[in-house]
């Protein structure tokens, strides 16, 4: 299965476990001048897929609902992550949100669901 297959069902299955997810390119455009312009977010290294996870507080905890941020690395089961996409990846979980390599949507379920146990 290509990483392109992957980030389809991901893509669909995220949505399903309520999350908010947004492809994010990444890349580099040459202008008329000959300077380079990056884009995507955190680019170089930032994940392919970025959003949200919505977490309900508890009532002991006021019932607020709040965002958590999420980045998915989407990898075939050969691909190999980035020094620069392993540092986002570790970053974004360092400062409280979900980020992780993903090869496959079983991985996502067993990604949310254990960062969403740890986080309550």
């Amino acid at each position: 299965m290509t990483e392109s297959d992957i980030l389809q069902q991901v893509r669909l299955k995220a949505s399903q476990l309520g999350a908010i997810v947004w492809r994010n390119n990444q890349g580099a455009y040459k202008d008329p001048k000959g300077y380079y312009i990056k884009y995507g977010v955190c680019n170089p290294g930032g994940s392919d897929l970025i959003g949200y996870m919505p977490l309900i507080i508890t009532e002991e905890m006021i019932g607020v609902k709040m965002a958590i941020f999420t980045a998915l690395e989407i990898k075939s089961i050969s691909g190999r992550a980035t020094q620069e996409q392993i540092n986002f990846i570790d970053n974004v979980n360092k400062n409280g949100g979900i980020s992780a390599i993903i090869r496959s949507v079983d991985d996502l379920d067993r990604v949310i669901e254990n960062a969403l146990r740890k986080k309550l």
